[in-house]
């Protein structure tokens, strides 16, 4: 088969068709098949020649690194990867020009399943107080089965018509369609079952108000705001609740900014008690002398003649007056004559 270089009109078009049922598949809430899920993991073990493993159902991936298992547990995740997977990919990409390889990669990635992953790694390891990618004795045991590559697999084998091991394929499709993540070892699986509940904001990223993002049937539970991940003192109280004190004891930047962007400058200036440094006609420049943030917050108020509405913008620290900091918000238009020009 000749080297694919460039892709036709209708090809093309076919991208985020495959992009979008493998992302269907990998956000799918549904409970597992628990037979269907253990008969792709033997048949997965069958094909690089490993006894048959003893199965062991979790409800989440917290739950599985609870688990008491007094037997002898060494990982079977890297050699499951590089026997099955990479075998798979590597026939595929020698089919591929390296730019067309790139642009599918990069096309048919599934973003919000990378970062599901990475909020779990972080929970896990903060709550174990260990990484939990590297959690059996020789260091590999990874989350595993939301990550891959899927839909590329499926793009090249059936669009583009690339040669492949068609045994492999099926079992990877297994895995994928009915294990939720997977725990592989010498001599037992855990299979954990899909969330119950995974919440987006509009941009893809994990968000949710007052309730998880992440919910697992066992009650585990991932809070976000826009992305950030949030310990539950914050995330399970609604952003409107928020109370602008936690600033001032708050320690972690990442989170001081988003507190600061749920609660809104307009309360934290009334809460926190803004200095006035300067007044020009409806608009002040406040100062918060708190360690709220890792420099001072300047923030421009503007009253609302007609409701009383307060607006406040941050500004930099080195504004001096009023008049200044509007300049610098209208991109260093003076305030009278950027109300002629508008």
């Amino acid at each position: 088969m000749s080297l694919i270089e460039k892709l036709t009109p209708e090809q093309e078009a076919l991208i985020p068709v495959y992009r979008d049922k493998w992302r269907a598949i990998a956000l799918s809430t549904e409970r597992i098949d628990r037979e269907k899920a253990a008969e792709a993991v033997k048949t997965a073990y069958a094909i690089i020649s490993e006894p048959e493993p003893t199965i062991i159902f979790c409800d989440s991936p917290y739950a599985s690194l609870c688990l008491d298992i007094d037997l002898q547990l060494k990982s079977k995740n890297e050699k499951l990867y590089l026997d099955i997977e990479c075998l798979l990919f590597a026939q595929l990409a020698e089919q591929l020009g390296y730019d067309i390889l790139y642009v599918l990669d990069q096309r048919l990635n599934i973003h919000r399943i990378n970062q599901i992953e990475f909020e779990l790694g972080v929970l896990l390891e903060r709550e174990f107080q260990i990484n939990p990618l590297k959690f059996f004795e020789d260091g590999s045991v990874r989350l595993d089965c939301l990550l891959r590559p899927y839909s590329l697999f499926e793009y090249c084998i059936y669009v583009l018509k690339c040669d492949y091991n068609q045994e492999i394929w099926k079992i990877l499709q297994n895995i994928y369609k009915h294990c939720g993540r997977i725990f592989a070892c010498d001599n037992v699986c855990m299979i954990c079952d899909r969330p119950t509940k995974l919440s987006f904001d509009n941009q893809n990223r994990l968000h949710a108000e007052g309730e998880p993002a992440i919910e697992f049937t066992d009650g585990y539970s991932v809070y976000s705001y826009h992305g950030v991940t949030l310990p539950e003192k914050y995330g399970k109280i609604h952003p409107q609740q928020w109370q602008s004190q936690w600033l001032l004891t708050e320690e972690n930047a990442e989170l001081r900014r988003v507190l600061i962007q749920g609660i809104g400058y307009a309360r934290i200036c009334q809460e926190l008690q803004a200095i006035e440094l300067d007044n020009w006609q409806e608009y002040t420049l406040l100062k918060i002398d708190n360690n709220v943030d890792i420099e001072p917050i300047y923030l421009l108020k503007m009253t609302c003649p007609s409701t009383s509405f307060i607006h406040a913008l941050r500004v930099p620290p080195s504004m001096n007056s009023a008049r200044e900091a509007i300049s610098w918000v209208n991109w260093e238009i003076d305030p009278e004559e950027f109300g002629v020009q508008t």
